[in-house]
Order: structure tokens, then C-alpha cells, then sequence
């Protein structure tokens, strides 16, 4: 049950399976995005502390210690039963991230239910990671073993707190790797909560240490940190760029990126206009827009161009906005004051640039971080709000001829995280499908994320993949063992 009231139990940094205050003794404000009121005061963490949660992990991984000694099954029944805890605090996790982070209750709860399956298929992958045997020239006997990186340092957005902490533990920990994790400091609540539960559910001491404080700060420490062998980010371009380069400065640790997007829907004429509208509306205005695969360049072929602008636009202004404890509620607000304003800006840009503005564009009500679900239509592809990524309720609605142009002008992007095709002809969807340069494509669907299917972009949107296997090569190092016979077998 949805619970406004949620009471915020955990606030200090986590250390060694024991809170712990941050060695400046600092704190920050978390605020509720819904009310832009604060809802408790965070430890403020830093290099001090960055510095502390490593040595911690860096024991826990000592070769000798419980970790290290356990086996993979046992590390796989752990993770369930940190996702059976979850199960047993489901309300409250939601609760705490609809505070957090302003998504509607069912929405948190949603992400909720996909994070207990994301850590489930990683328990189930714990004990499956295995190396190989080769054929040696010689009297030799050859094979390969996959061993765990070491201490892993991991880098969480705000947007998706609780989905980002599981895409990221669940490889980490199947893999044998111990933790040192950065949650955001828009939404650091369900993440230390997150780290309650995994004392509770026997992770030893060391194992996942949870330091919760500011990017240049807290961030900067982990991403340079000589003792950390690999960090994993997801966020932002700019930010990507600053944790990939201090990276290879300090010890060139590996690094895996899941940046931004700019992604293109493209619906075909022959689609039903209604169901690719629905399909569309779903697609950026999820989360509020503030999701990185989001899909703001709607492509929509010429014959079926305005009736699929006033299906949009319907749709639009049908999504109830508000309170997210409120029943009925399908868009809270931004995630803060900062994002709330570029929002604003960016619609002010496009019209500014000869966009029109079918429907929304203002911010709602007098407190919180509200804006309308916006629609803009005759959006060429030179236009600002085309280009740049939102992160927010702002959908461009572009007109296109052919196939083949569309395909051309949804790869003329830096970005490249996900797309999709609305269509019934196969052949457009499979020349689509293979043409266009996304590390995730979507046919007569979109936002449909499996944890079995890797996860991950091209070109600026990232480095690497997460969820499925393919996510658990970068916790891993490839060691090759040779040993030589008495004699050719």
C-alpha cells in the first residue's frame, strides 16, 4: 500500500555492513520533487569516505576472506534472498521512491517487482560463469578461467534509482566482485535502504558499501581511485566523459557507460495510427520524459502525418498529472528545480525556432517541479529540441518520405541507445532493424527492456553493455592457464 508518510530510517553512509556518519561530518538535503520540501538530511560522502568503503571492499575481497571463499551457489541463494527481502519491503521501497523521485506509486512499484527479477536472474547466473578448454599445439593442456575483477565502483542516476542499483549489483555480485556504490544525490533513499537489506540478508562485511554525496566530490573519488579496478556509470554524456578520462588518468581501470539518447520512433504508413499514436505517447512521456532511451524524435511517414498529431495530441492532453500517491496519477513531476527549468527552456526554444506547439508547454500548479506533456509538430531536424536530449514530457513530431530517409535521419545523431518501428510489413521492419545505429532496436513496440536481452548504445550513448550475460564480462577478467604434459594426449 501506498504510504506518503514513509518513514525514512536510513540517512548515513554505509561502510563495512554498519551506518556510519561522513568522516566532515556534511550533510545535504534529499528533496520530494512533488512539494520541492525536503525530506531528511544525507551523510555527505567524499574522498574521505570513498577512501574508507574501498579499504572495506578491498578486504572483503582478499583472497582468504568469506567472499572470496564462498561458492558461486551460495553467492547466487544470497542475491535471492536479498530479492525475497525486497519482496517482504515492497511497499516501502516504493513508497520511498515515489517520495524520492516523484514517480506515480504503481510506476515505483513496477520497478520494484523488475529489480526482485533482475537480482533473481542474476542469482540464477552466479554458479553458471565458467571459463573453457582448448586445443593446444604440443603436450600441453590448456583452459580459462573467469575470475572476478575485484572492487568495482558503480555510479547510479536519479531517474531509475532502485532498477539502476539492481542492473548493477546483480552482474557485479554473480560475478564475485565486492562494491563501492554512489546513488545519486537527487534520490540516495531507496538505495541505502537497499543496503540494510543486504546485511539483513547475510552479504558479508565489506562486500557492498554504499556512499551517498555529490558527483565532482564523491563521484570524482571513486572514478580516480587507484584500488578500484572498474567503474560502472549511468548518466549523462558530459558526465561520462569526466568519470571515462579520470579513469584511464589514475589506473586505467575499466569502464562501462550507459549515457544518453536521442531516439527515433518511425511509424510507417501502413500503420494503424491509433496504435502507433499509443505506442509513441508511451515511449517519451514515460517517467515523466525522463528516461534515456525515450523516444523524443517521432518520425511519421508524410500520407498519415496529421492525423497521427491530433491522435497525439489527444492522448497528451488525457495524462492525468500529479500528486503521485494520488490515485489516477500517470505523471508526477521533474526530478528537481534544475531539471524543471532546462524543460521550460527547451520548450521556449522550440518555439522560438518555428516549432509548433500542439498541446502542453506550461508548468502545472504552484508547487513542485510540474510541467504539462508537451507535443511539438513540423519539427525539422536542425531544430534544437531535434538535436539536444530533454530529459523531459517533450515529444517532436517530425514528417518523413521514404524509408530509407528515415533511416538516414535517425542515424545523423551522436546518440545511439535505442529506436523503434511502428509497421506490418517485415521487410521494413528487419531493413530498419539492421540499418539504424542503436544498441537496442523495438519492432511494433518500445520501452520493452528484458533482463535476459543486453542492454547498452553506440557511439556517444555508451561503453558496453548491461543485463543478460553479456553484462558479466565486465566484472570478469579472462586468465589462461597452460600446463604442460608428460606427453601428447
Amino acid at each position: 500500500m501506498a504510504n506518503p508518510n514513509q518513514e525514512i530510517k536510513y540517512t548515513k553512509i554505509f561502510i563495512n555492513n554498519q551506518f556510519v556518519d561522513a568522516v566532515s561530518g556534511k550533510t545535504f538535503p534529499t528533496v520530494n520533487p512533488s512539494t520541492g520540501k525536503k525530506l531528511a538530511d544525507i551523510a555527505e560522502g567524499d574522498k574521505a569516505d570513498v577512501d574508507l568503503a574501498v579499504k572495506a571492499a578491498k578486504a572483503a575481497f582478499e583472497r582468504s576472506s568469506t567472499w572470496r571463499q564462498m561458492d558461486a551457489s551460495a553467492r547466487g541463494l544470497l542475491l535471492w534472498k536479498l530479492s525475497s527481502l525486497m519482496e517482504r519491503d515492497a511497499n516501502t521501497l516504493a513508497s520511498l521512491e515515489s517520495l524520492d523521485n516523484g514517480k506515480p506509486f504503481p510506476n515505483a512499484m513496477y520497478d520494484v517487482q523488475g529489480s526482485i527479477k533482475t537480482l533473481r536472474y542474476y542469482a540464477g547466473l552466479a554458479d553458471k560463469v565458467g571459463g573453457d578448454t582448448m586445443p593446444s599445439d604440443g603436450p600441453h593442456f590448456s583452459y580459462t578461467r573467469k575470475e572476478p575483477v575485484g572492487v568495482v565502483g558503480q555510479i547510479i542516476p536519479w531517474n531509475y534509482p532502485l532498477a539502476m542499483l539492481s542492473w548493477k549489483w546483480g552482474p557485479a555480485l554473480a560475478a564475485g566482485c565486492t562494491i563501492v556504490m554512489k546513488p545519486a544525490e537527487q534520490t540516495p533513499l531507496t538505495a541505502l535502504y537497499m543496503a540494510a537489506l543486504s546485511k539483513e540478508a547475510g552479504f558479508p562485511d565489506g562486500v557492498i558499501n554504499m556512499v551517498p554525496g555529490y558527483g565532482p566530490t564523491a563521484g570524482g573519488a571513486i572514478s580516480s581511485h587507484l584500488d578500484i579496478r572498474k567503474v560502472a556509470f549511468t548518466g549523462s554524456v558530459e558526465v561520462g566523459k569526466i568519470i571515462m578520462a579520470a579513469a584511464a588518468t589514475s589506473n586505467l581501470k575499466k569502464v562501462s557507460l550507459e549515457l544518453g539518447g536521442k531516439s527515433p520512433l518511425v511509424i510507417c504508413e501502413d500503420a494503424n495510427v491509433d496504435e502507433a499514436a499509443t505506442i509513441a505517447y508511451m515511449a517519451v512521456f514515460e517517467n515523466q520524459g525522463q528516461c534515456c532511451i525515450a523516444a523524443t524524435r517521432t518520425f511519421v511517414h508524410e500520407s498519415i502525418y496529421d492525423k497521427f498529431v491530433q491522435k497525439a495530441s489527444e492522448l497528451a492532453k488525457a495524462r492525468k498529472v500529479g500528486n503521485p500517491f494520488t490515485a489516477g496519477t500517470v505523471h508526477g513531476p521533474q526530478i528537481d528545480d534544475t531539471q524543471y527549468k532546462k524543460i521550460l527552456g527547451y520548450i521556449e526554444v522550440g518555439q522560438k525556432e518555428g516549432a509548433k506547439l500542439v498541446t502542453g508547454g506550461k508548468a502545472v500548479g504552484t508547487e513542485g517541479y510540474f510541467i504539462e506533456p508537451t507535443i511539438f509538430a513540423n519539427v525539422t531536424d536542425e531544430m534544437t529540441i531535434a538535436k539536444e536530449e530533454i530529459f523531459g514530457p517533450v515529444q517532436s513530431i517530425i514528417k518523413y518520405s521514404t524509408l530509407d530517409e528515415a533511416i538516414e535521419r535517425a542515424n545523423n545523431t551522436s546518440f545511439g541507445l535505442a529506436a523503434g518501428i511502428v509497421t506490418k510489413d517485415i521487410n521494413k521492419a528487419l531493413t530498419f532493424s539492421h540499418a539504424v545505429e542503436a544498441g537496442s532496436v523495438w519492432v511494433n513496440t518500445y520501452l520493452a527492456v528484458v533482463n535476459q536481452a543486453p542492454f547498452g548504445g553506440y557511439k556517444q550513448s555508451g561503453i558496453g553493455r548491461e543485463l543478460g550475460k553479456d553484462s558479466l564480462e565486465g566484472y570478469l577478467e579472462t586468465k589462461s592457464v597452460t600446463v604442460r604434459l608428460p606427453s601428447k594426449v
